[in-house]
């Protein structure tokens, strides 16, 4: 899965970042259904065929309340639920104080060396994103480190080298321990890192819980029916990322951006690593009996699970593969468009993480999308060129303050 942390609301939400009244919230869920159909009709399909063999395009292009919601609708209703718990809890204890007088709040040594293993453990696994970083605050950067250790001990429960004992009592038993975690009853020193960390920032357990369902997901379903399916997947495994680091990366003071477009983007930038993820990864899943794509659209495409499992470079496959990357690449564009509402000494790692990310769709193409025997990879050469150009797009005015110009 992409453990990539994404962006985030600040302080300055109670100032310039409102949610919507109940009628303009219900223009933002219409504006969304529509975005949604979008991500359909981008593909080059016959509306009508969609709205025929997809739930997910039909329930898009109904107002009937009695229909079932799309995934995606379901999970917007995740991030309006959590642009209005961190406007909540800011108003209640709003962080005004100032970082300055954050990192002068007194921490013991079990602290310190807890979120140094942390920083150990991000380092290790995540290089490009450590350096990005440590061009954060330092109390910013401790919370991301502490963040990023837990998803990433998370996602070794299913797939890492224990993942063949892994039950669905051993998750249950480690959501009550981040129960527990949450309560400020830590289990060990990399807990008590998170522990800590929610104690200084408005973080809300559902997005951890979300995460823990899609690891429960990896251990009952090895198939996904359409991209409904996967979609929700994706938000359990990736987008929740983005959700957890929102009080933690902070918009711009200058930003024009609502709370609900920043979550949205961050949302929209795991969804579209977790995408290229599956997309890199067809054949190394395939070898674990796994198939991560649309069932229908592989039907559509005339495929079927033999094609995968046999590995062939068909000029069918070809067709899906194009399919399936122009979406993963409206998501990255849908991102990139919030990344700049970041507060700026947040945004480096994000556009790093973006730029990189999306190369690996590059990659695929230039494999002649062979990702059964192929591993698409960015080499070390691209990713020292994209970080200075991840750093000089840090500096961009945010989009929202640009448009406001006009």
């Amino acid at each position: 899965m992409a453990i990539t942390l994404l962006r985030a609301a600040s302080p300055g939400l109670l100032e310039g970042h409102h949610l919507p009244n109940p009628i303009a919230r219900r223009s933002k869920v219409a504006s969304w259904r529509i975005l949604c159909s979008l991500k359909y009709a981008c593909l080059s399909v016959d509306p009508g065929e969609i709205a025929r063999a997809s739930p997910v395009y039909s329930s898009l292009m109904t107002v009937s309340p009695a229909v079932l919601l799309s995934s995606e609708q379901k999970v917007y209703d995740v991030v309006l639920r959590q642009a209005a718990l961190l406007k909540r809890q800011l108003i209640i204890a709003p962080l005004t104080t100032g970082e300055s007088e954050l990192l002068l709040l007194p921490r013991n040594s079990g602290l310190n060396q807890a979120y140094h293993r942390c920083r150990e453990i991000c380092e290790e696994y995540a290089k490009t994103f450590y350096l990005g970083t440590m061009l954060m605050t330092e109390e910013r950067r401790r919370a991301i480190w502490a963040i990023y250790v837990w998803c990433r001990r998370t996602d070794e429960l299913v797939d890492g080298p224990n993942a063949s004992h892994i039950t669905p009592s051993a998750l249950d038993r480690w959501e009550k321990r981040l129960d527990d975690l949450f309560a400020g009853r830590p289990y060990d020193m990399l807990d008590a890192a998170l522990s800590d960390t929610i104690s200084k920032f408005p973080i809300d357990i559902q997005p951890f819980r979300d995460m823990i369902e899609g690891m429960r997901s990896d251990l009952r379903k090895t198939r996904y029916k359409n991209f409904d399916e996967l979609y929700m997947y994706c938000y359990y495994v990736a987008g929740t990322v983005g959700l957890m680091s929102v009080p933690v990366m902070g918009i711009a003071p200058e930003s024009k951006a609502t709370t609900e477009s920043v979550y949205s983007a961050a949302l929209a930038l795991g969804i579209a690593n977790q995408l290229t993820n599956i997309l890199r990864d067809v054949g190394e899943d395939a070898r674990r009996g796994r198939i991560y794509l649309p069932q229908d659209e592989l039907a559509e495409a005339g495929l079927s699970d033999e094609d995968i499992f046999n590995g062939v470079v068909s000029n069918k496959w070809r067709g899906f593969m194009k399919r399936q990357i122009k979406r993963a690449r409206m998501f990255f564009e849908e991102a990139e468009r919030g990344v700049t509402e970041l507060s700026q000494a947040s945004r480096w790692p994000v556009w790093a993480s973006l730029l990189l990310y999306r190369q690996i769709l590059d990659e695929i193409e230039a494999n002649d999308y062979n990702n059964f025997t192929k591993r698409a990879y960015v080499g070390k050469a691209k990713k020292l060129l994209a970080l200075p150009v991840a750093y000089g797009r840090s500096l961009l005015t945010p989009c929202s303050l640009r448009n406001s110009h006009k």
